[in-house]
């Protein structure tokens, strides 16, 4: 039978009250050597309090939502930065005794369903368009700490994280530039809604101006951030683009689908076009060759995160609203001077 705070109250000759004071961490009106001895009660008797009960005692749930966009019948942990990000944001949460619950949201409506129904103290978004996180008012998400990863997004009740993806698409197309190519193609998904994606695009065209190379609309291609659509892209581009020399791409899914596409068409990465990604994942040291990419720090995001969701729990809001955290480039083998024609 399960011990009870009545329990530990009757054997250590004490209230109810102080029981459960000490439980919960409340020190106040409890002598030392009384708290000394409940501890060792609760210890040798095995208590373990419940999660609901605290929860109600401190007037907090302990959870912190991971709202995710759900497309079709698709797994929301298809996308390999997807589950990256679940397992940094659990791991930083459980580092606190929170807990992570991770819904698929197939319809607008449904974020501010969650956020006012399921009892949470914070929740992240990742993956909406800017315009989503907008269109959010106070009124719908109650007291929900709420950081928005990856959004550029002007809505004062959303903290947002990011990484540099202005600079980071710099730093890959300059690379790719340095290597001598000029026709270079961009693939990612529609920009329109998506401030990710935009300042990635802007990044690409700012590099070809700057190196007076002609920006050419031909060139970008709209394709989502799935192996299939890479896979795609890369067999069309192989058949309808020998000019095209290099691609970057906004993701490494995507890119690793684009070389696999070029490959069933005949066409070598790098030795006909060279790839460049985005992200760093897991992924991009377990293709042949191992993809060149731009990197971001998953942890540093996450932890991020989770730091600003706990400073705004507890009323120390700081004046900026978005944090971004700097990029790297990492040199592999999908990258190489134009083949001579």
């Amino acid at each position: 039978m399960a011990v009870t705070l009545k329990d530990i109250a009757a054997e250590a000759g004490v209230s109810l009250m102080t029981v459960s004071n000490v439980v919960n961490g409340k020190k106040a009106r409890v002598s030392e050597a009384t708290r000394e001895r409940i501890l060792r009660i609760v210890k040798d008797r095995g208590y373990v309090p419940s999660a609901s009960a605290r929860s109600l005692a401190a007037r907090s749930s302990r959870l912190v939502g991971l709202l995710v966009p759900a497309r079709d019948e698709a797994s929301l942990t298809i996308d390999p930065h997807t589950v990256e990000v679940v397992g940094m944001l659990e791991r930083e949460l459980r580092r606190l005794d929170y807990h992570l619950m991770l819904r698929g949201i197939a319809h607008r409506a449904e974020i501010t369903e969650a956020l006012k129904s399921w009892n949470l103290d914070g929740a992240v978004l990742l993956g909406f368009q800017d315009a989503e996180i907008d269109r959010l008012k106070a009124d719908t998400i109650g007291d929900v700490a709420l950081v928005a990863m990856d959004s550029y997004s002007a809505n004062p009740l959303a903290l947002e994280v990011r990484s540099d993806d202005f600079g980071g698409a710099e730093l890959a197309v300059a690379h790719l530039v340095a290597l001598g190519h000029t026709r270079i193609a961009f693939a990612g998904p529609g920009f329109a809604a998506t401030g990710v994606v935009r300042q990635r695009f802007e990044g690409y065209r700012t590099v070809l101006a700057a190196n007076g190379i002609a920006f050419d609309e031909s060139l970008v291609s709209t394709v989502e951030t799935t192996h299939a659509d890479g896979l795609a892209y890369g067999r069309r581009l192989a058949r309808e683009r020998p000019d095209v020399t290099a691609v970057f791409t906004t993701a490494d899914i995507l890119a690793i689908g684009l070389i696999e596409g070029l490959a069933v068409e005949g066409r070598s990465v790098p030795g006909d076009v060279s790839v460049v990604g985005y992200d760093d994942s897991d992924l991009a040291v377990y293709v042949t060759p191992k993809l060149t990419t731009v990197a971001q720090d998953l942890s540093a995001k996450a932890a991020e995160a989770v730091r600003l969701m706990m400073d705004r729990l507890a009323g120390n809001d700081r004046p900026e609203q978005a944090t971004t955290l700097e990029v790297r480039l990492i040199e592999r083998g999908t990258a190489a001077p134009p083949a001579r024609r």
